[in-house]
């Protein structure tokens, strides 16, 4: 199975949400600078998750996106199949029809094996990618903190600067 770059960024999208809505709503923008992704195949992905009801949107100045519930309540798994990424590892789609119309001899494997990606997938919240991200930021000396309401990585014994660009390669 490959997760294609619809799912990843959705993922990686939410995450930076996640992280950036502590004085309101995050601009697209904004998500789409930090974290080096197209913004106009952002905006197609946030309507998708929009709809799916994993995200809010206000207009206007100040406006942008903050998640519709607590990190702790939304899956990768939900985000995955909110923009339509198949988590399925068969080559028929789940259709049973990979071997000229009829199911192939390894099926059932690709199907039991598509089923733990979505079961571990699903079992992964915003909050706990958020904290292994966190914590593996702590082992590497970094650690967060706030400045002008939005996190901003910064290292003990490191200068600002190089603070600053960890902060935007996370």
């Amino acid at each position: 199975m490959k997760l294609t770059t619809k799912g990843r960024y959705a993922v990686t999208a939410m995450l930076d949400v996640a992280m950036h809505t502590r004085n309101g709503p995050v601009s697209l923008a904004e998500v789409a600078r930090r974290q080096k992704l197209s913004l106009s195949y952002l905006e197609q992905l946030f309507s998708r998750l929009r709809r799916k009801g994993l995200v809010n949107s206000s207009r206007g100045p100040g406006g942008g996106y903050a998640l519709s519930r607590e990190p702790e309540g939304i899956s990768v798994a939900d985000i995955v199949v909110a923009v339509d990424e198949p988590v399925d590892v068969t080559r028929c789609g789940g259709k049973a029809n990979c071997n000229s119309d009829s199911r192939c001899l390894t099926h059932d494997l690709w199907t039991d094996l598509s089923q733990q990606v979505y079961d571990f997938l699903s079992t992964r919240s915003l909050a706990d990618v958020l904290q292994r991200h966190r914590e593996e930021m702590k082992k590497d000396g970094v650690q967060e903190v706030v400045m002008h309401g939005a996190p901003l990585q910064a290292s003990t014994g490191k200068s600002h600067a190089t603070a600053k660009a960890a902060a935007e390669r996370s």
